[in-house]
């Protein structure tokens, strides 16, 4: 393993995948501040649950800083646009719905899905000429998700969506988790990569013992394989029943392969003697501040039915808290090391696993750097990723996904 830096890092090219230069180095190690560096917006992030973006309703919701009205039309189709009106900067999640335009509260300016001015109701022949509008987004639903572009919006028809074969699948049943976590997005890879935490688990999953199998590491991608084995300790009942062990809860020699392919993650748990998965997730961290110090995490968690009909049903809110609980442990730990990333002013902590280390580069390598931009309030850093372009046409919304019911809180479900 080549000699790591004071955060851990391997010694990484002077640029970016994008060409960029990486930002905040450490003169003695040559190596950007992970921390520092921003998600690439060209790709597809999730920013609402479908069931939250309602008929006629508008929602306001952002990346990286970036305000976006997500509107739903009367004919069901999905826009987003710039959430502020080009008129007096009044946002337009302020505004109201007629038919598939989104029109202002204040002054009644009225814009079209791809953020173009339709109708300024009081203008006249002889006013001077106005704005054409605001950004607007290419949008789809998939996965009961609204997905935006929020990069390069000649790249969205070229980038694909996520594929999730499981979902949507007789033979499981989905679980979406929407949560926000108070942390870079970085630190939500490196814990879920990295399988040696499970002493932060110990007091709802028991002792567990992980062995790493065998990883791979490419330019946009870092996957691993472990072995799950008991080594004692009491177990919560719905870990068992999530693991598919069934109700008596037998002891299992699991293996579980955990990939981040930027810019998602997904994790497969495959009992031993088992054909397919127990269950698959995938997950999304988008950042909602300029900064990146907080995201939002969208997680599809879907569970294989078993044989008998009926018990996946009863188990649910159970494995719901489960999850919850699991969620709640890992999120103190990630916020504790946001934390720590401020008072010290950097990273500076110590990694040894070269999983972490690989998987560090590649967010790195594919991410774009954080830059200052000056502002009323000061300075705050932001994506230097693509301008924005005023009136663009957004590529057309997908077909609607199947309804779901989900909340903030409890999340949803499908199957």
């Amino acid at each position: 393993m080549a000699e790591s830096d004071s955060d851990g890092a391997r010694p990484l090219a002077a640029e970016t995948a994008s060409g960029q230069p990486l930002p905040h180095r450490d003169p003695g190690s040559g190596v950007a501040d992970l921390r520092r560096i921003g998600v690439n917006p060209d790709h597809w992030y999730p920013v609402a649950l479908s069931t939250s973006v309602r008929t006629k309703r508008v929602l306001a919701t952002a990346f990286a800083g970036e305000r976006i009205a997500l509107y739903r039309g009367e004919g069901g189709a999905v826009y987003a646009v710039e959430d502020r009106c080009a008129h007096r900067q009044v946002p337009l999640s302020m505004g109201i719905v007629e038919g598939e335009t989104l029109r202002c509260c204040y002054h009644a300016w009225a814009y079209r899905g791809d953020g173009r001015i339709s109708q300024i109701p009081y203008l006249s022949k002889g006013d001077g000429r106005p704005p054409r509008g605001v950004r607007g987004f290419p949008v789809r639903e998939a996965y009961g998700l609204v997905f935006v572009f929020p990069g390069d919006p000649e790249k969205a028809a070229l980038i694909r969506l996520p594929e999730l074969p499981a979902y949507g699948s007789p033979r499981y049943r989905t679980m979406t988790f929407s949560r926000t976590v108070h942390c870079h997005y970085s630190f939500m890879h490196e814990n879920l990569l990295d399988m040696n935490h499970q002493f932060l688990h110990r007091g709802i999953v028991g002792r567990l013992r992980p062995e790493l199998l065998e990883y791979r590491a490419g330019a946009r991608s870092v996957e691993a394989r472990y072995l799950f084995t008991r080594a004692g300790g009491k177990r919560n009942r719905s870990a068992s029943l999530l693991a598919a062990e069934g109700i008596g809860g037998r002891d299992a020699r699991d293996v579980m392969t955990i990939r981040t392919e930027y810019p998602y993650q997904t994790l497969d748990l495959v009992p031993e003697n088992a054909e397919r998965p127990a269950y698959c997730l995938w997950a999304a961290y988008v950042p909602e501040d300029a900064e990146q110090r907080t995201c939002h995490a969208y997680g599809l968690l879907m569970i294989e039915k078993p044989r008998i009909p009926g018990v996946l049903h009863l188990a649910w809110p159970f494995i719901r808290r489960f999850t919850e609980r699991v969620f709640a442990e890992d999120r103190m730990a990630v916020e504790a090391e946001q934390r720590a990333w401020e008072e010290q002013g950097g990273d500076r902590n110590h990694e040894v696993f070269p999983l972490i280390l690989d998987v560090r580069e590649v967010l790195r390598a594919n991410g774009v750097p954080l830059r200052p931009r000056t502002a009323v309030s000061g300075t705050v850093p932001v994506c230097d990723g693509p301008a924005p372009v005023l009136g663009h046409h957004p590529a057309g919304p997908g077909a609607p996904a199947d309804p779901e019911s989900s909340t903030e809180l409890s999340g949803g479900e499908r199957g």
